[in-house]
């Protein structure tokens, strides 16, 4: 009972009463065509072959049964395979859930005609008017009181103890009432948990607080039980066939019910495929049928007992299917460069994900010094990310536009009009796209991949998973947002950018309103990452406060390889593009080792706002040594010693790392669409009489160490 009212919590209603057009064709096709078409080759069977009285009387009910879709069963498989976030599991969540609703209503309705069965037609109708009522009851009287409840005594932020004791009788209540209008017990407290509102914070409190009884006590002895009355040896291999045959049947109509509508909404057909075998899943919710019918004697041992086993059929084929049949990082795979290096003078779009209030002031002013224009705007798209609690279902929320600062108590109020404000200030120049995703971080990199790919994103942001303390020390860590990050690294469709904070420690004012210049410092040792790392720095440089400097690291005595070459041609062109610019300035620094490369890192590090560094280097006699000490693999070698609590002061760190396709990086020669010829810096001029005496315009030092 309190299992069910948990999970009937964790439900979203509105998702149940107002689906969407693909979920409504999906989740109705699948629930009449299993209805019917299995439950008439029951009654076919009965007519025409000789079973045992219990079978025969049962078979109705096991065939009807196939078309239960249910829906925690689901989140859970979907949650497992990490899939739940995309579309396909969007779509399998809200299709289960609309089949819940009609399945709810029509097996109430059957408990009523089977409790009453002896009685007459009024008996019934009473019966199910009765539980008409209770659901009213449920839904007007005992939610609105205990929502008073809750806001009257604690403003609604926490659950005490006097709100425990209230909800937990009002569960109790709720089953014996079913039990007195002829509906089974489990009835009210699923409706209770169903009118509770998900979320925090007394949907997430009363998760928390029945989890570990309910899933961690009641759940598995409910399972032992139900395992204890499963009899294998009292099935005959007669009736094994035949039930095995309605299964299969069943398994196969929902295959065609699903694929069908899917099919014909323009859904791949391997994902179509996939989706049915999802919707084929079962596991509690059918248990718990076949043992209210077990106790209703409309099911024997042996029927009950082949029952069990198809449950156990389905769940152990349908999870290594799925899994081998879909990888949802296909779906993010760009044949475009979507890269800032390859953007040149178009549209910089940008999607900044926040986690943490305390970071959204380093993050307007990184907005800010990638220096909007008329001629080359910057396109935000803003995704609030919000953990998962008290709910099964992930949400996805995209804000309607607002062109006025609101007044908000919200976190994600204060946030967004943070950032409107830099929309007005640059108005014109930028513009702003906003969401709020409600997620485990598990699977939350699903919902930035998909929203950066709809968006054509130039370079995701990602928060760091550690935010520092006011006196320097590390004053939290998630690790679920690093595992989140990991992911993005290796299934984002662009550029991605971790950003370490380090704000609150340095006390920057934003740039929108201090006339000071921001100084920047790109760290370049070689490698794609660097180079967009060089291309980002020479668009912030372009801005009026912005003051940039790049130090190239070389090697004392090193080869004059091709790959250096290469970085040497590019880095002369943003020179070139840069001449005459006085905030721009271009340092050597050439060391022997590693040692060397952290001692000069060292010496610069509080001489500075922000620094940018690419995550991958190609091996390099710099780097020896430096990556065994390293912690945050997700940093790179460089990144990870920035942002060492033991090394860096008050300098923000950004770890850039270049679009990867498929997770691989891609090739300097790679062009994935486009002239190769095409010049890298949009700006370097063709005619070669420009590029005479351009040197004289920098300044240039070299350091040994």
């Amino acid at each position: 009972m309190f299992f069910l009212f948990a999970i009937g919590v964790k439900m979203d209603s509105t998702m149940m009463v107002r689906p969407s057009k693909r979920a409504i064709a999906i989740g109705f096709s699948v629930f009449i065509f299993t209805l019917a078409l299995p439950t008439s080759i029951s009654f076919i069977l009965k007519r025409y072959l000789t079973m045992s009285e219990s079978l025969s009387n049962s078979l109705p009910f096991i065939a009807g049964s196939q078309s239960l879709t249910p829906f925690p069963v689901i989140a859970m498989l979907l949650t497992e395979l990490k899939i739940l976030n995309t579309e396909l599991g969007r779509l399998a969540i809200s299709s289960a859930m609309f089949c819940d609703v009609i399945g709810m209503a029509l097996t109430a309705v059957a408990f009523s005609i089977l409790e009453n069965r002896d009685g007459s037609v009024i008996t019934v109708l009473f019966s199910i008017l009765s539980s008409v009522a209770l659901l009213m009851g449920i839904v007007y009287i005992m939610r609105p009181a205990l929502l008073w409840l809750l806001n009257r005594s604690s403003d609604g932020k926490y659950l005490n103890e006097l709100h425990l004791f209230a909800i937990f009788i009002s569960v109790l209540v709720s089953g014996f009432v079913s039990e007195v209008i002829g509906q089974h017990y489990v009835l009210g407290p699923l409706i209770l948990g169903l009118a509770m509102p998900d979320g925090p914070p007394l949907g997430a409190g009363i998760v928390s607080k029945l989890e570990t009884i309910a899933t961690g006590l009641l759940y598995p002895a409910f399972l032992v039980v139900s395992g204890l009355k499963t009899d294998i040896f009292a099935i005959r291999f007669e009736a094994l066939w035949i039930v095995g045959g309605i299964v299969l049947s069943a398994c196969l109509v929902k295959m065609v019910a699903v694929m069908l509508p899917a099919l014909y909404i323009d859904m791949p057909v391997q994902e179509a495929f996939v989706l049915g075998l999802v919707l084929n899943v079962k596991g509690i919710n059918e248990i718990i049928v076949y043992n209210l019918w077990r106790d209703a004697q409309i099911m024997q041992d042996q029927e009950f007992a082949m029952s069990v086993m198809s449950v156990l059929a389905a769940s152990a084929v349908v999870a290594p299917l799925v899994k081998i049949l879909y990888d949802p990082s296909k779906q993010y795979i760009c044949i475009k460069r979507r890269t800032i290096q390859h953007t040149k003078r178009n549209e910089l779009r940008v999607l900044v994900c926040i986690h943490n209030q305390d970071n959204v002031p380093t993050i307007v002013n990184l907005l800010e010094i990638s220096n909007a224009t008329v001629e080359s705007p910057v396109a935000v798209v803003v995704m609030i990310l919000v953990e998962l609690v008290g709910r099964t279902s992930p949400i996805l929320v995209a804000h309607k536009p607002q062109r006025a600062l609101e007044p908000s108590s919200s976190r994600s109020g204060h946030i967004l009009n943070a950032i409107r404000r830099y929309e007005h200030q640059n108005e014109g120049k930028v513009t702003l796209e906003s969401y709020t995703a409600v997620s485990h971080f598990e699977t939350m990199h699903d919902d930035i991949c998909q929203v950066a790919r709809d968006k054509r994103a130039t370079i995701v942001i990602v928060p760091f998973h550690k935010q520092w303390a006011i006196d320097g020390s590390i004053g939290s860590e998630k690790r679920a947002v690093r595992m989140m990050n990991l992911n993005v690294l290796n299934k984002a469709p662009c550029s991605v950018g971790i950003l370490i904070d380090r704000g609150t420690l340095s006390g920057s004012l934003s740039v929108l309103n201090n006339r000071s210049l921001y100084r920047v410092v790109v760290l370049f040792i070689g490698g794609s990452d660097d180079v967009e790392s060089l291309a980002y720095g020479a668009r912030m440089v372009e801005h009026e406060r912005v003051n940039l400097t790049v130090i190239r690291f070389l090697q004392f005595g090193g080869d004059n390889t091709r790959e250096r070459k290469l970085d040497s041609n590019l880095i002369d062109e943003y020179r070139l593009v840069n001449a005459g610019n006085e905030r721009f300035m271009y340092r050597e620094a050439v060391v022997r080792d590693g040692v060397g490369l952290a001692a000069l890192v060292r010496g610069i590090q509080d001489s500075y706002d922000l620094m940018i560094v690419g995550r991958h280097h190609a091996e390099s006699p710099l780097l020896v040594g430096l990556d065994q000490w390293s912690e945050c693999t997700e940093l790179g070698v460089i990144g990870d010693m920035l942002a060492s609590k033991d090394f860096g002061r008050t300098a923000s760190v950004l770890v850039v790392q270049q679009q990867r396709v498929g997770g691989t990086l891609l090739s300097r020669k790679v062009q994935l669409m486009g002239n190769d010829r095409d010049p890298l810096v949009h700006d370097v001029p063709n005619d070669p009489e420009a590029l005479n005496g351009y040197d004289a315009a920098w300044s240039v030092s070299v350091s040994r160490y």
